[in-house]
């Protein structure tokens, strides 16, 4: 019996034992698969994205995410190309993006080899609300199509209705009476936004939105929080593993919500001009690009289309208000930092324009001073300071650097606006930069703030009237000081683009 026992003792021991053993096995083995199946994920990581010869470097990518914890914004670059050069490459996830810094090598890819970094990549944050259509986004044919179209038409009724100067007078004429209404320092953001947006608003819908038009201002507002959300860190992620984030919450999912309102404005502004449309006597973009919907019917491919006319008038509310309404904020700012500066350029109004009058456009040719200041405060100001990313459109070698078709590229602007090379004083607001010996205007081949090629911005003089008359009105009529006890800061805010963090002004009429 005691033998039995001890028998059956030993017996439960060694099962026991057997199955530890058998679980550490189970586990040894688990563990094992675990790295192997990690080794061979990371073989291929390295495999996939290994550079092509030639290809320019970077900092040391981190397996699978890349350099996502590498920050994005211009200051970052800026210091990453003083350590790896004017032409270098991040890596986010699993796409790869070249970096280009200086007026030299921006020149050479953007103006001297114009036709290899024309096309646009896939932006997953942008794709998303864009499509892909339009003009900002789109690649080829439609792209062709849409740009003729909106230089064409754009110029017929800015020109040939002689309406564009008159409706710029006009606006200022509004912006200026909204300037004297306010009693005691105010914030002039929004009244700037509208006052710009009010000018492609004329063009695109053929009306003009009071500043206290509640729906309009709510679009601003929309738009506005969304392109300072557009540069988040957490939304430039989005980028990198958008099927990922598209069911996680963050500012991208803001950035959609904010859109989607402004999307279906513009729907019940397309569809009451449908509803009103005269092909023989179109008034504004929307009723030109409705009639041209059905010559193009047989061409599909360049899109002419409800959903692209959608895009384009988003395009269009995006490129036309967001940077000059920006610049006016920077250009109000410098002049409350630097006094002596804006007394300058109202004796150059005074002189050249008088106060009986409105500035005009003919007037700029006698201004090289208040040029000057524009430029000046375009070129400080640094609105866009990464431009907006364009991609190889073919195998192309750039600085010694092979750069396949297919490659995001993006071109630091702002380091073409402060290179030292170009720039006496580049981290000074200066605007001798723009003012020969003679004290007359010059022009300056790095001046790039609408970057350059056939990628440039193309409401670069709608943009380049509406600085020069929204901000000599506003000199003319009122001298700018800022609140009592502030302290200004030429700080800004980086969103997707560069602004000047909140102020507030005081007026003084003249």
């Amino acid at each position: 019996m005691h033998t039995f026992k001890q028998h059956n003792t030993r017996n439960r021991f060694l099962s026991k034992t057997t199955m530890i053993f058998h679980y550490f096995l189970d586990y040894a083995d688990f563990k094992f698969s675990l790295i192997v199946i990690f080794l061979l994920l990371l073989i291929t990581d390295i495999i996939r994205n290994k550079n092509p010869p030639s290809f320019p470097s970077g900092p040391w990518p981190l397996p699978f995410v890349g350099n996502v914890f590498t920050g994005l914004d211009f200051r970052t670059i800026d210091k990453l190309a003083e350590k790896h050069g004017e032409v270098f490459s991040l890596r986010w996830g699993s796409e790869k993006t070249v970096f280009l810094s200086g007026y030299k090598m921006v020149k050479e890819a953007l103006v001297t080899q114009l036709d290899s970094f024309s096309d646009r990549p896939v932006v997953p944050l942008f794709h998303k609300i864009f499509k892909g259509l339009g003009i900002i986004g789109s690649n080829g044919h439609l792209w062709r199509m849409q740009r003729k179209f909106a230089i064409t038409h754009l110029r017929y009724l800015g020109e040939a209705k002689k309406n564009l100067e008159m409706s710029i007078q006009q606006e200022s004429v509004f912006l200026c009476e909204a300037f004297k209404e306010e009693r005691g320092p105010f914030e002039p953001k929004f009244l700037l936004i509208s006052a710009v947006s009010n000018i492609i608003s004329s063009l695109m819908f053929g009306h003009r939105f009071d500043y206290h038009n509640e729906c309009f201002q709510n679009i601003l507002r929309l738009d506005t929080e969304a392109i300072v959300l557009s540069g988040s860190p957490q939304a430039l992620l989005y980028n990198a593993f958008p099927h990922l984030f598209d069911y996680l919450p963050g500012p991208h999912q803001k950035i959609f919500s904010n859109y989607e309102k402004i999307v279906n404005f513009l729907k019940d502004e397309i569809k009451e001009h449908k509803e009103h449309l005269d092909p023989s006597d179109s008034q504004d973009y929307i009723d030109a690009y409705l009639v041209e919907m059905e010559k193009k019917k047989s061409d599909p491919e360049a899109g002419f289309n409800m959903e692209t006319l959608v895009v384009a008038t988003l395009d269009m509310l995006e490129a036309g208000t967001e940077s000059t309404a920006t610049t006016l904020r920077w250009g109000l700012l410098f002049m409350m930092k630097y006094p002596q500066i804006q007394e300058k350029v109202q004796a150059e109004i005074d002189q050249v324009i008088g106060q009986s009058r409105q500035p005009n456009l003919a007037d700029r040719a006698n201004m090289p001073y208040t040029e000057a200041v524009i430029h000046e405060t375009q070129r400080m100001g640094n609105i866009i300071p990464l431009g907006f990313p364009k991609r190889a459109c073919k195998d192309t070698i750039l600085g010694g650097y092979f750069i396949p078709k297919g490659t995001s590229v993006t071109v630091s602007l702002s380091s073409v606006l402060n290179d030292k090379s170009e720039w006496e004083t580049p981290d000074t607001f200066n605007p001798g930069h723009f003012l020969d010996d003679q004290g007359q205007f010059r022009k300056r081949d790095a001046f790039m703030p609408f970057s350059a090629g056939r990628r440039a911005c193309l409401g670069e003089p709608l943009a380049r009237m509406e600085l020069f008359l929204f901000l000599t009105a506003l000199l003319q009529r009122f001298t700018f000081s800022p609140e009592p006890g502030e302290e200004l800061s030429l700080e800004g805010q980086l969103g997707f683009t560069y602004t000047p963090r909140a102020y507030r002004l005081c007026v003084s009429p003249r």
